[in-house]
């Protein structure tokens, strides 16, 4: 069996397990070896899987756990998907994404930095704004944190001239 055969068996047992952390632990392995278009479907999956567990935890009434590791990847895998409609100017989009995604998690510092998030993107400022303007790039990587989550001195202001009620 090839390198590639076994990764495909790997990536479809957690696809029917509906494990997304395990995807996320073969996604360097999945970029060493998937054509473009295998690659796509693979994160295609993913965000298929994190949809469908965002559907059970509205219907559930419940908090994500950040430290439960299914529900950090599907937090992540979201979060990706909102940056992505952000950065293609989708800001209607990726506002109503960040909106739920800061009410979805028990961790309080990522909802408060998702508030950020939603508030720049429902004031339409730009990606490469927000980035730029409002965001700490550097502060973020040294956290270490999947999203941004590390602010400069502009995003309170934001926070404070914004139309929406913030808490």
């Amino acid at each position: 069996m090839s390198e590639a055969e076994k990764l495909k068996a790997e990536v479809l047992q957690a696809q029917q397990n509906s494990d997304i952390a395990s995807l996320y632990m073969l996604e360097g392995r999945a970029h060493d070896t998937f054509d473009e278009k295998t690659l796509q479907s693979f994160y295609m999956n993913i965000l298929d899987l994190a949809l469908e567990r965002l559907t059970d935890t509205l219907e559930a009434h419940r908090v994500m756990d950040m430290n439960e590791v299914q529900d950090f990847a599907t937090l992540r895998a979201l979060y990706e998907y909102a940056i992505e409609h952000y950065d293609a100017g989708k800001l209607h989009d990726a506002s109503a994404l960040f909106e739920v995604l800061s009410g979805l998690s028990n961790d309080k510092k990522f909802s408060a930095a998702l508030k950020f998030h939603w508030i720049a993107s429902k004031e339409e400022l730009s990606f490469d704004d927000f980035l730029s303007n409002i965001a700490d790039i550097d502060a973020t990587q040294e956290a270490g944190t999947f999203y941004i989550s590390c602010f400069n001195n502009k995003a309170q202001k934001l926070l404070d001239s914004s139309k929406i009620d913030a808490e």
